[in-house]
């Protein structure tokens, strides 16, 4: 029976259903100012993908932060628990993922049957965030989408140590202008090294287990992938679209759930 799975977040929203427990249809746009309405829309393209209707759909889960302004979705969900059951259903070989949105950034240990066994975030300050990627980008004049690349041909990580997000942008600032520059692929690579030391050592807070997914709209940027790697010392998996896991994983519950009120 067809299912769906609504991930309301602050910059995007993600849909996912399921029928069968096959996905049929999924889409992602830019949320919108109202979360129902924004939630609707996505909804509405991922049905048209699925072709099916609403009234096809026997179950909708939403979760994410605007989860509680769906109000045609029958449960509601914690991001945490959508997030381990997704990639469960991913790469079910995975103990610990390390989501990275535009406003928080969370690591979860999780177990065999996709249950969350531990976890822990960081959402009071941008700079572990793709916020902060998001305004470097614009100081740096640069496409984000393009910063990553860029990166890649960095011969060392230049110096950007602050942990707030404002006197980073001071040191950024800072390499731009020294004489001579810094050059801009070492300047990327220090932000990016910058937000990695900070989730990292989160990560390790609550114990980094084998194999390690990257998942959220940052861990598109393969740079940023990169330096997670290269400070955890060990390799680190990004499904094909980071993005939907928890929207996924809310189709999942969904459909385990479906019968229960």
């Amino acid at each position: 029976m067809p299912v769906a799975g609504i991930d309301v977040g602050s910059q995007t929203t993600k849909v996912v259903i399921l029928n069968d427990g096959q996905v049929v249809g999924q889409s992602v746009m830019v949320s919108a100012e109202e979360a129902e309405t924004g939630a609707r829309k996505a909804l509405d393209e991922a049905l048209q993908q699925a072709g099916l209707a609403l009234s096809d759909l026997t179950t909708i889960v939403a979760t994410g932060a605007g989860r509680k302004d769906v109000s045609f979705a029958q449960k509601q969900k914690t991001s945490l628990s959508c997030l381990a059951k997704g990639i469960n259903r991913l790469l079910p070989a995975v103990r610990t993922l390390i989501d990275v949105g535009a406003e928080s950034s969370t690591v979860i240990r999780i177990n065999e049957k996709g249950g969350v066994d531990d976890s822990i975030g960081h959402d009071r300050c941008a700079s572990g965030t793709g916020a902060f990627l998001e305004s470097m980008a614009k100081l740096m004049q640069m496409p984000l989408p393009e910063m990553g690349q860029e990166s890649l041909k960095a011969q060392r990580r230049a110096e950007v140590s602050s942990m707030c997000a404002i006197f980073a942008e001071q040191e950024v600032i800072s390499h731009v202008h020294r004489v001579p520059p810094t050059p801009k692929a070492d300047i990327i690579a220090g932000i990016h090294g910058s937000m990695a030391v900070r989730i990292v050592g989160l990560a390790k807070r609550i114990g980094v287990k084998p194999e390690i997914a990257l998942t959220g709209g940052v861990a598109r940027n393969v740079g940023f992938a990169r330096v997670i790697e290269e400070e955890l010392k060990q390799k680190v998996v990004v499904p094909d679209n980071p993005q939907i896991v928890a929207a996924l994983g809310a189709a999942r519950i969904a459909q385990e759930e479906g019968g229960k009120q």
